[in-house]
């Protein structure tokens, strides 16, 4: 693990000061750049209102949230989504791998995944997917850490500046 970081899975239901820290995670990753769903335009309260979301999904047992501690603060955070169809029950979707480009070159992203894959085994779930954007910095994460890339989708998406980005397709299957 990292040192003093404190990877955590908050539980419901999730406390106003985690969403906000959440939030600006969030923010600042879309203000970097980061293709995660949102545009430039992209404003704080849209980002709280975004993790009063998922937490509404903590609360359903559909959405296991991970947040990552460090100096008393949230600076990233993982989602595993486990809300799936009745014939992929062995199958989850991580999702929002988010770090905060103040907590960077730490070794959070990789501890992130690390927790979050031990969930996944934890809740019988022995096969991840996610999509990324080929290249970036998640990107290469994912294949150092063992993830399979099955294809890549020409112009699926806009990074926040409104440019089209290509997604890659990945999937890892836990042992």
């Amino acid at each position: 693990m990292t040192a003093g970081v404190e990877i955590t899975s908050l539980t419901a239901p999730v406390g106003a000061s985690a969403l906000d820290e959440l939030a600006d995670v969030l923010t600042d990753c879309v203000a970097g750049g980061a293709s995660v769903n949102f545009m430039s335009s992209f404003s704080q309260d849209e980002a709280r209102s975004f993790f009063d979301k998922v937490a509404a999904g903590v609360a359903a047992g559909d959405i296991v949230l991970l947040a990552a501690i460090f100096g008393g603060r949230v600076v990233g955070t993982v989602q595993l989504g486990l809300d799936t169809p009745p014939n992929q029950p062995h199958r989850a979707d991580v999702k929002k791998m988010l770090v905060h480009r103040s907590a960077r070159g730490r070794g959070i992203g990789a501890a992130l995944m690390a927790a979050i894959e031990e969930e996944a085994r934890r809740r019988g779930r022995w096969l991840l997917v996610l999509d990324t954007v080929p290249g970036e910095s998640g990107h290469r994460l994912y294949l150092r850490a063992g993830w399979q890339q099955s294809g890549t989708v020409p112009d699926y998406t806009l990074f926040p500046d409104g440019r089209l980005c290509d997604t890659a397709i990945m999937w890892k299957r836990l042992e």
